[in-house]
């Protein structure tokens, strides 16, 4: 019979019941799993289920029954791929399934940052407005989305449908080139340009070496003063330092961050100190992705996956 071993259920919701395979099998859950633990639980696994836990070459050297492992995710950087394919291990993810609500968290991004939505929010927590005399009070700075251009970098399905969001509330967008391109593909603009004319950069590209840090000192730098930054992608596409330091001179205007460097992040992690005391920097704990309706989809497309492998075997 076919073992199925999901290895951290819990970076889904409490209560969300996972599809199985209709047919035949034994399906062990664990909530989640140490490194140290990934042996024992796989080594009579046939399929592996798992969002984040790193298989790599070592451990697959050591799990010669393992022929699957299926990605709850669209991300496969916690595999060895290459290991994968030389030990005959199949390795499925899922694309297409946050196409609704990625966006739409970039877009719910965009508008809290131009109306200083932390800012007002945060003042209710000390009763600036309790101890206001006048019925409204000014202290952040509120402008119109409609007008300004978002520049995004990466042309996807994601990029495309921001891109289809912005627009409909008003925006100008432009697409970025890659940044080491020495001509510009038709729809694009150099790298350099959409720095320099946009009022938001919006992050959508994959997390490759050339794209490590792709938004750094040097980077900022060549944006619009007061510009802000979104960042849905992948953390590692922000240098974290640099951020944080135009953002505290005022290179940046604010910025809206779904995704860290290492996640979770590290208690004295230099964004979330700066979270605590900057109202234009918004944290949202990489959940832009998690909507109840893609939730479902992307399981139901990780059944299908295994049902899809199941039948290539036979």
């Amino acid at each position: 019979m076919l073992t199925i071993v999901h290895l951290d259920a819990d970076t889904f919701p409490k209560g969300v019941v996972v599809p199985k395979p209709r047919l035949e099998h034994n399906w062990i859950t664990y909530p989640f799993t140490d490194p140290e633990d990934r042996l024992e639980r796989l080594k009579a696994a046939d399929v592996a289920v798992t969002n984040k836990v790193v298989i790599d070459r070592e451990l697959m050297a050591k799990l010669p029954r393992l022929k699957l492992i299926a990605i709850t995710a669209t991300g496969m950087n916690n595999v060895d791929l290459e290991a994968a394919k030389e030990c005959g291990i199949c390795v499925k993810n899922v694309a297409g399934y946050s196409s609704t609500c990625v966006p739409e968290h970039v877009l719910g991004m965009i508008f809290a940052l131009k109306h200083s939505l932390m800012g007002w929010y945060r003042d209710q927590l000390s009763d600036r407005w309790v101890e206001n005399k006048q019925f409204c009070y000014f202290d952040y700075p509120i402008t119109d989305i409609r007008g300004s251009t978002l520049g995004i970098i990466g042309k996807g399905n994601l990029g495309t449908e921001v891109a289809r969001l912005a627009s409909a509330v008003g925006m100008n967008v432009i697409f970025a080139e890659r940044a080491e391109a020495s001509t510009c593909r038709e729809g694009y603009l150099p790298f350099d340009d959409v720095l320099a004319k946009s009022d938001f950069i919006s992050l959508h590209c994959p997390l490759t070496e050339e794209t490590q840090n792709i938004i750094n000192a040097a980077a900022i730098n060549k944006m619009k003063k007061g510009a802000f930054l979104i960042n849905t992608g992948r953390g590692p596409l922000v240098d974290e330092n640099a951020l944080v330091a135009a953002l505290k001179c005022g290179q940046l205007g604010g910025a809206a961050l779904d995704v860290m460097v290492k996640e979770p992040p590290e208690k004295g992690n230099v964004i979330m100190q700066a979270a605590k005391e900057l109202p234009n920097l918004l944290i949202t704990p990489h959940i832009a992705w998690a909507s109840d309706s893609a939730i479902d989809t992307l399981l139901h497309k990780v059944r299908d996956n295994i049902e899809t492998w199941i039948k290539e075997q036979q």
